[in-house]
């Protein structure tokens, strides 16, 4: 039995966007691989930054919703056990993510029309710094985080560390990157020294 036009449509856009980068999956080229038309795609998908965000929230690790669960109940855990989850979660996400979203680097207009659309959706790449911050100053409500610390700037350097994990290493292969679990406890320790 065949998946569902709109399944098959995030399978064949998730596997172009890694493959030949966000720029030369173009709609057509996506719906050819998916077995339908065009018109096909764009019953389920407004845009390709709608089919490009939709990608990101169902074919890649789930970072939104960890951060939202974790904001509305921050004890349920110890906050290095919870860090180090987000950390993990989050270093696996920018190491997919990163190789779709890098050709919008590429082309200026692609990036200014990608840009105003992330607007217009409400959404972006500094939603998982938002969502980080907001748990971030649950726990620090609660007493576990020292009551001077910044936050945002935590959020900042923890996710700006996972987003440097998958491009600052050597594609040689001579210093590739810590595995996930590994970098995240050693993050969170590092960055718990500071604001713990």
């Amino acid at each position: 039995m065949q998946k569902p036009a709109r399944a098959r449509i995030l399978d064949a856009a998730h596997h172009l966007m890694l493959s030949v980068g966000l720029a030369r999956a173009t709609t057509k080229v996506i719906a050819k691989e998916a077995g339908c038309s065009e018109a096909a795609l764009y019953k389920h998908f407004t845009s390709k930054e709608e089919l490009f965000v939709t990608v990101l929230q169902e074919r890649l690790p789930r970072l939104a919703p960890l951060l939202d669960q974790l904001a509305g109940n921050p004890s349920a855990r110890s906050i290095e056990e919870n860090l180090v989850r987000i950390a993990h979660e989050a270093a696996l996400f920018y190491e997919q993510s990163f190789p779709i979203a890098a050709s919008l680097y590429a082309e200026t207009q692609l990036k200014t029309r990608h840009e105003a659309a992330m607007r217009e959706m409400g959404t972006g790449p500094h939603m998982p710094i938002v969502g980080l911050d907001a748990y971030l100053r649950a726990e620090q409500v609660a007493g576990r985080i020292r009551p001077e610390a910044d936050t945002y700037a935590a959020a900042s350097l923890l996710l700006g560390a996972c987003a440097q994990r998958a491009f600052a290493y050597d594609a040689a292969g001579q210093f590739p990157p810590p595995a996930a679990d590994e970098f995240a406890r050693d993050l969170v320790r590092t960055l718990l020294a500071g604001i713990g």
